[in-house]
């Protein structure tokens, strides 16, 4: 795709705005976790404000950008209810153009939550899972539908996890992985808590 000038002027002016203050882009994710006292309450007022003051139209912009836009795009989805991205997000997740973003995908559609984000994560697990050889976001996903699976009593994450389905062969095959030790609780568990710390960002005065 042909940018345009205002288009190469405008991603650099929302990175600052955005994504690099107080470097936002590392501390979205588990990291964001371990911080306490006034910087905490700090993060989550501003990540809160920032959801709120950014348009369509630029959340769009950032996620053309690289993995620190697309990362800090996809949690403002996240906290500011954006459920329109959540296609985007899905087919980005898909995709996997680029690293270090798919956690974020995969948070945004667990704290949305519907059939339909479940349906999201399926397909993208449907497709990696089949390749062991690729070390992607395998565990973020699978942590993201069983959240969404147990939320709603749905049964998404069953046919991935069963004897001999693509979640133990994957663990099984991939050979960055203890086939012996199954990572899912603690993932479901990461992903209970971003999703929470999300929750607590949106209802945040």
């Amino acid at each position: 795709m042909i940018g345009h000038p205002q288009d190469d002027a405008e991603l650099p002016a929302l990175v600052r705005r955005y994504v690099m203050p107080e470097r936002r882009y590392l501390k979205l994710g588990g990291s964001m976790l371990r911080t306490r006292g006034p910087e905490y309450d700090r993060f989550v007022r501003d990540l809160r404000h920032d959801a709120g003051l950014i348009t369509a139209g630029e959340i769009a912009t950032l996620l053309e950008g690289g993995w620190r836009e697309r990362r800090t795009a996809a949690w403002l989805v996240a906290v500011s209810r954006r459920t329109e991205f959540r296609e985007r997000l899905g087919e980005l997740l898909l995709a996997s153009e680029v690293c270090c973003v798919g956690p974020a995908y995969s948070v945004s559609l667990a704290s949305f939550g519907t059939a339909h984000d479940a349906d999201l994560l399926a397909a993208y697990l449907d497709r990696f899972l089949r390749r062991p050889d690729l070390a992607y976001d395998q565990t973020m996903a699978m942590g993201a539908l069983q959240f969404i699976d147990l939320d709603l009593g749905g049964d998404q994450a069953d046919r991935f996890l069963g004897p001999g389905g693509l979640w133990q062969q994957w663990l099984q095959d991939a050979a960055h992985m203890r086939p012996h030790t199954d990572p899912l609780p603690s993932f479901l568990s990461l992903i209970r808590r971003l999703c929470a710390f999300v929750d607590e960002c949106a209802e945040a005065g």
